[in-house]
């Protein structure tokens, strides 16, 4: 049985397929938390070289990875909105950024936590540290620009041309380690030399990522749907919409 996906680039196709997923997602986020905390917390042992300390690293990883994760994502939609023109494109661009603003400033948040104990400082200016505080501020810029613009055409393009310019500094924040000699510690996890953790910890890690992927599912979904009401409060169907809730 072949599915149409194309139909649901429609804002009153997807709204409702929206609705039913929003509950799916979220159980699933507080699920994988609990149990990506409970690993992390008390079944992981203690680091030989920091540790307890490093155990914030069940949040502050999974953090990072989403930020650069949700910042593509958003510039795909972006792309995609300004190539075809599609409207729900550029609110799913929208609604992710307030969630990877959030996930850049808890990296930034949880690295000084952790680079206290472990550097002497809560901050320098690493190659790494820098490039991610460039990609909150990238955020912030979305979405301040987004707010700035009443014209929701004219919006949808500036935003969508911010992302796509700013995607650029997604690999920078990768890279930066291997680029440059910086304090901030290589990967633990790598395509090329697969993990240098216990599998536990590898384990718990993975699970928090999932959790924050459908925290950030849940969350962009409910916005969307937001957003597809404010944008379409003068349409049939959005009438007919309220009308049933």
């Amino acid at each position: 049985m072949s599915i149409n996906w194309y139909k649901y680039s429609s804002p009153a196709t997807f709204f409702p397929l929206a609705g039913k997923l929003i509950p799916i997602f979220a159980v699933l986020a507080a699920v994988l938390t609990l149990v990506g905390l409970y690993l992390g917390l008390f079944v992981s042992p203690t680091d030989y070289k920091q540790g307890e300390v490093y155990r914030i690293i069940f949040i502050h990883v999974p953090a990072s990875w989403m930020s650069m994760f949700i910042y593509v994502v958003m510039a795909i939609w972006a792309s995609i909105g300004m190539i075809w023109g599609t409207r729900l494109s550029s609110m799913m661009a929208e609604a992710l950024a307030p969630t990877g603003a959030m996930f850049a400033f808890l990296a930034l948040w949880t690295g000084a936590l952790w680079g206290k104990p472990t550097w002497g400082t809560w901050w320098v200016w690493d190659a790494r540290l820098t490039s991610e505080l460039i990609l909150l501020f990238l955020y912030i810029g979305y979405i301040a620009l987004n707010s700035a613009i009443e014209d929701r055409h004219r919006a949808a393009r500036a935003c969508g041309l911010l992302a796509l310019v700013g995607v650029i500094n997604v690999p920078i924040i990768y890279f930066s380690v291997r680029w440059w000699n910086t304090l901030h510690q290589g990967a633990s996890v790598s395509m090329e030399k697969g993990s240098s953790m216990a599998s536990i910890m590898l384990i718990s890690m993975l699970i928090m990522t999932f959790a924050f992927w459908m925290y950030t599912i849940a969350v962009a979904l409910l916005r969307v749907r937001t957003i597809i009401l404010e944008r379409e409060q003068n349409t049939e169907w959005v009438a007919k919409q309220l009308d049933l809730q």
